[in-house]
């Protein structure tokens, strides 16, 4: 059964816990890519999208072949191309926290939804209210403050200007992957959209990671750890738990919802990274939370992603 925002099934009380988990499983992302520093970026995507694909494996494998047989070559070719574009955001992604804050990066790709309405009204077609219209100023002005409040003061943060654009085109690949999956998910279930969505993911994380001489074996055992856990918790059981909640929760809460990851985030790296973005940059910040804010709550159906 397919909820719509129209109506939900009644909510058991093991559903908040769930949701809770979710949330706390994307916030978490972002702490564990600070974790696994010793390895470089490229080495982590590549690692991290392997590892969903095996942990996924064992689900999809035994249901999805009679339905993969039935793509068509376009079918195909469109989700080739948006398992590239989600390995291109996991690529920028994870490289952005190697150069600028957690907060301001976490808080840069939570305008997806933003974008998404754009590039949805300019690629799809689809209404874009005046309340987008009017977000759209002040988001663009709250990245730029967050920008610049990286790189000017004390606490500025070296190469902080090349981060927040890595998290910008992080924002960018996330945008089209989806708008591609928002065509073929009306007819695919899915495992067999997401089995080899991710599995494209790992093969261009790898290739990139190899393209750009970065070994991806010799590490310490800790690290790999490090990114299963990642594969594990934002990018399966992080996402699985809010697509659960879509049962029983508007589309558009749960989006609402998901603008509390990068201030949980933040909070993680202040206590554990001693990291304190400039007070330009926390203006930035709120200024891009309530501008997406308000993009969510204008829209009734919501795609969620995240980091």
């Amino acid at each position: 059964m397919r909820a719509t925002d129209d109506h939900h099934e009644a909510r058991p009380a093991f559903v908040y816990p769930v949701l809770f988990f979710g949330i706390l499983s994307f916030s978490i992302s972002a702490i564990l890519v600070r974790f696994a520093g010793e390895m470089p970026g490229l080495a982590v995507a590549a690692w991290r999208t392997a590892f969903a694909v095996v942990m996924l494996a064992p689900y999809a494998l035994p249901r999805i072949g009679p339905e993969l047989r039935r793509f068509t070559g376009r079918e195909k070719l469109l989700i080739a191309g948006a398992g590239v574009m989600l390995g291109l955001h996991f690529v920028t992604w994870i490289e952005s926290l190697y150069h600028t804050s957690v907060a301001s990066a976490s808080v840069i790709v939570s305008t997806t939804p933003l974008f998404l309405a754009v590039f949805g009204y300019l690629i799809l077609r689809e209404r874009l209210s005046r309340r987008v219209i009017v977000s759209i100023v002040p988001a663009v002005i709250g990245t730029a403050l967050i920008a610049w409040g990286d790189t000017v003061g004390p606490d500025r943060v070296a190469g902080a200007l090349f981060g927040n654009g890595l998290a910008l085109a992080a924002v960018l690949f996330q945008c089209f992957y989806m708008l591609i999956g928002r065509v073929l998910r009306r007819q695919t279930s899915w495992a067999a959209y997401v089995f080899p969505l991710y599995t494209c993911a790992a093969l261009t994380t790898a290739a990139v990671a190899l393209i750009r001489g970065v070994p991806l074996f010799g590490y310490d055992l800790s690290l790999y750890g490090l990114c299963a856990l990642m594969a594990l918790f934002p990018q399966l059981l992080g996402h699985g738990s809010f697509n659960f909640a879509l049962r029983f929760f508007k589309a558009a809460l749960l989006g609402l919802l998901g603008l509390t990851e990068p201030v949980l985030a933040s909070v993680l790296a202040y206590f554990l990274f001693d990291e304190m973005p400039t007070p330009l940059a926390l203006t930035g910040m709120a200024i891009v939370l309530v501008s997406v804010f308000a993009v969510i709550r204008s829209r009734r159906r919501t795609t969620l992603a995240g980091p």
